[in-house]
């Protein structure tokens, strides 16, 4: 049902996740005859496989959402979320490790926080699937 806590949690994943397409990902700042400079900032509109990817972490938990009847797609969808997340927040981190070299420093940014805080409200949604498993099993055992 789409009126189950799961569904709140997993729209909310999908804000967040978002989020990414609006906030900075990574500000650099660089050193210029003393001097602290701003760099240009790390987006995900600047690499397309990262846009490919957030859009797919965006997309899969709102798709979840509507697979109310059939738990088990809904577990493989959030699953498959959170294997998104993980990669997008794995090539966030090879990019900024080849943006920034030593002689500058930088600051990660809101966006490169979200898809962690997306990754949590996943992970309580598959709880809460689960539970809904577990109530309609116990409730056809009780037939």
């Amino acid at each position: 049902m789409i009126q189950r806590k799961q569904s709140l949690w997993l729209f909310i994943a999908a804000l967040l996740n978002a989020g990414v397409f609006y906030f900075d990902l990574y500000k650099t700042h660089v050193l210029v005859n003393g001097v602290d400079t701003p760099g240009s900032p790390l987006r995900v509109t600047d690499h397309y496989p990262s846009m490919l990817i957030a859009l797919v972490m965006t997309m899969f938990p709102l798709i979840t959402i509507f697979l109310f009847g059939n738990r088990k797609r809904q577990l493989s969808l959030c699953f498959v979320s959170i294997l998104a997340v993980i990669s997008f927040v794995t090539l966030t981190l090879a990019r900024v490790g080849r943006i920034a070299p030593p002689p500058s420093s930088g600051t990660y940014w809101i966006g490169s926080i979200l898809p962690a805080m997306a990754f949590v409200f996943i992970i309580m949604a598959i709880f809460g699937i689960r539970r809904d498993e577990k109530l309609v099993k116990s409730v056809d055992r009780l037939r």
